[in-house]
C-alpha cells in the first residue's frame, strides 16, 4: 500500500467526485504527522472512503469508478465506497439561461 493520501488523490481525479467526507459524525479520518486525511481510512482488510458526489452523477457508477481508481492501491483489499452528499454540479458555461 503506497499510502493513505494517494488513496485520497485517487478519488479526488474520478470525474463526479466534489470532495471527501469524514461522515456524519466527522469520525472517519486518518491521522498521520502533522496532517489529516478526512475520508479515508486503510485497515488490514479494507479501504473505506466516504464522499462527496456532484449532482447528476449516476451514483452505482461513481461507486465503480472509485474501486477501480483504486484497484492497483487496494492490494486485495475490499474497497466500500459510502456516498455522504451532493453538491452542486460543475458549471460547463453551457448551461441553458431563462
Amino acid at each position: 500500500m503506497r499510502g493513505v493520501s494517494d488513496v485520497a488523490a485517487r478519488v479526488m481525479s474520478c470525474p463526479g467526485v466534489a470532495g471527501l467526507s469524514t461522515g456524519p459524525f466527522g469520525t472517519l479520518a486518518t491521522y498521520l504527522p502533522g496532517k489529516v486525511v478526512p475520508g479515508v481510512s486503510v485497515r488490514d482488510d479494507e479501504i473505506e472512503v466516504h464522499l462527496v458526489a456532484r449532482y447528476g452523477t449516476p451514483l452505482p457508477e461513481l461507486a465503480a469508478s472509485v474501486r477501480e481508481a483504486l484497484g492497483d492501491l487496494s492490494t486485495g483489499r475490499r474497497v466500500n465506497v459510502t456516498i455522504e452528499d451532493l453538491a452542486p454540479a460543475e458549471k460547463t458555461g453551457k448551461e441553458e439561461r431563462s
